[in-house]
């Protein structure tokens, strides 16, 4: 049988087993991969994925497969699919949904469960897998009868794409077997508009009259394909554009009017110009707290400026901001359509267009000096363990690196085209300053949830879902830690990335609240690490570590043609001083207070 014809789905009513129901209905919505580990609870109906074209791509740990479906799906537009066995195979995936939820990832978890004659005895792998991912997905599935698995199935894949996020397919395993009757669903999918004509009108209005007006593009931009559109709408207000916390690739770098990240180690060209704003368009956000936070001492969010928002989530709007219009609508459409309504007409801000313009590049030209004069971390701990790293000089004769010039130095050698995917802590969100691209589905990051070991997973699925892309992920050596062990997935099934591991051997982010909030206390921070370079040499990748700065780019590079020409996956160890950036949550801690006579020193 040829590649079509397995990827052909039956028509009409058919006779087959449940299993042929389930696997039908996911070659009807396009599933080409899966991420998982093999379980018996499911083995009827992966039997038949091969011969449907559907690839199982076995994975080291769940969790990582979660990651991997995320990656994928991020990557393609498309669902990403992650299965296991009931019980621990299933429960082991709840941080990566979780992270799929912050994402509006379309990922549809299929989650196995005991059978129907055994359940509620406390039976081998028995568990509650509804309540599990109640938080985390937009809608749960439970297969209530066989000849309801395509049903079930199928709605499972379209509240995907409908609800923007994961959805649970439950099924219990006796359900995979049997005879039934059945027709394969159609896909359905929404035509999403551009909003209310009233709220499109008086957005309009509002932007008619603004004389600062400053664009937020947002993760919306990116799923809607809508970075033309935004473009356009900026050119015909001159309006600067800032990306959204952990959004960087929701507008072109290179574009005039592009001024860069806000939220955490963000771009303070964006910032500033954000504080000037007189009308904020928020295309496609849904202005997260943690991405508008004072950041780099600057509270720049313009408290008396105007705020349309538009976002295909009715409830996001208003949620976090106070608006004073707000758009139900796709980001694209919605762009479009206001454009529409801003063409031939003569608008305020076209009066100082050109010294709107002269602000937004000396301010870009001021940040970029900076970055380049900003070689490392300035607060006194950070200094006193650069002298210190000085001093150690413990492998190989190599220098501790400045994470900052890491940072610029990788910048620089980044191939077009490129994905990269950053972990979560200290170095990874200072990257945030240095990582610019060209075309959306290009960065991913845990967003809102913030897990570490999300990194790696999860640019071997966008790997898989655009192998002809350089793929690079960032992580410290606590979240490598934690994502390592993918390394053999990589090497077992031919999908070729370079891992960026910055070691500096310590939980660096929470470390540096010990420093601020806690006298240099420090608990539990330290790390005491091998060799990730030659660890990764033994699970069969390549490794190479790093500590002269002028090899960094030329490693990465070395790293890209090894993915790109050769199939192999790098690993590239940096070793870096303990310099410390800013915390994460300046607003979440406070200094200690201690009432009991024993603790009166910890203050």
């Amino acid at each position: 049988m040829s590649e079509q014809d397995r990827r052909t789905v039956v028509s009409g009513p058919h006779k087959m087993t449940p299993s042929e129901a389930f696997v039908e209905t996911m070659v009807a919505n396009g599933v080409t991969d899966m991420f998982g580990i093999m379980g018996s609870a499911f083995m009827d109906a992966m039997d038949i994925f091969a011969p449907a074209g559907i690839r199982l791509i076995p994975v080291v740990h769940e969790q990582g497969a979660g990651h991997m479906a995320d990656g994928f799906s991020r990557v393609s537009g498309r669902h990403g699919v992650v299965i296991g066995q009931n019980g621990p195979g299933i429960s082991n995936c709840v941080t990566s949904i979780a992270a799929a939820y912050w994402a509006h990832s379309p990922v549809v978890i299929v989650t196995p469960e005991t059978g129907t004659m055994t359940m509620g005895l406390g039976g081998f792998q028995e568990c509650k897998q509804l309540p599990m991912f109640q938080e985390f997905t937009k809608y749960q599935g439970h297969v209530t009868h066989p000849a309801r698995m395509a049903e079930y199935t199928g709605r499972c894949f379209d509240r995907a794409m409908s609800e923007m996020g994961p959805t649970q397919l439950n099924i219990p395993r006796d359900y995979f077997y049997g005879e039934i009757t059945c027709e394969i669903p159609k896909p359905s999918r929404l035509d999403r508009g551009a909003g209310g004509e009233a709220s499109l009108n008086e957005a309009a209005e509002l932007l008619a009259t603004a004389k600062f007006p400053v664009i937020i593009s947002g993760g919306g931009v990116v799923m809607a394909d809508a970075v033309e559109e935004c473009k356009a709408l900026a050119e015909r207000l001159g309006a600067p554009v800032v990306n959204s916390y952990l959004h960087n690739d929701s507008f072109p770098a290179s574009h005039p009017l592009w001024c860069g990240p806000l939220g955490y180690q963000g771009s303070k060209a964006a910032m500033k110009l954000m504080a000037q704003a007189d009308v904020v368009i928020a295309l496609g956000s849904r202005l997260g707290p943690f991405g508008t936070l004072p950041q780099h001492g600057m509270d720049y969010w313009p408290k008396t400026a105007k705020i349309i928002q538009i976002d295909a989530d009715n409830k996001m709007l208003g949620l976090v901001k106070k608006i004073s219009v707000g758009i139900c609508g796709d980001a694209k459409a919605a762009a479009k359509a206001l454009v529409s309504r801003l063409t031939g007409r003569t608008l305020e801000c076209d009066a100082t267009r050109e010294q709107r313009f002269a602000k937004v590049q000396a301010e870009k030209d001021a940040w970029e000096r900076e970055l380049d004069e900003w070689t490392h971390e300035r607060d006194p701990f950070s200094l006193d363990m650069i002298e210190e790293n000085a001093k150690e000089k413990t492998f190989n004769g190599g220098e501790y690196l400045h994470p900052r010039q890491v940072l610029r130095e990788l910048e620089k050698a980044m191939p077009p085209d490129v994905m990269v995917s950053t972990d979560i802590g200290n170095i990874n969100s200072v990257a945030n300053s240095y990582l610019r691209f060209e075309k959306p589905r290009s960065f991913f990051a845990a967003m809102s949830f913030g897990n570490c070991g999300y990194a790696f997973p999860t640019i071997i699925g966008a790997k898989v879902a655009a192998p002809h892309r350089p793929a690079v992920s960032y992580a410290g050596d606590g979240a490598w830690g934690m994502s390592l062990m993918e390394t053999m997935t990589c090497v077992r099934h031919n999908i070729p990335v370079t891992a960026v591991v910055f070691h500096n051997r310590q939980w660096g982010a929470e470390k540096k609240n010990q420093v601020d909030f806690y006298n240099r206390r420090f608990v539990a921070g330290e790390l005491d690490n091998q060799s990730f370079a030659e660890i990764a040499r033994a699970m069969g990748a390549e490794g190479i570590t790093v500590d002269r700065l002028e090899d960094v780019g030329p490693a990465l590079k070395k790293a890209i043609d090894l993915q790109m020409n050769h199939g192999k996956t790098c690993i590239i160890e940096i070793m870096c001083t303990r310099e410390l950036g800013d915390p994460f949550r300046r607003d979440a801690l406070s200094k200690p207070v201690r009432f009991l006579d024993k603790y009166k020193d910890y203050v």
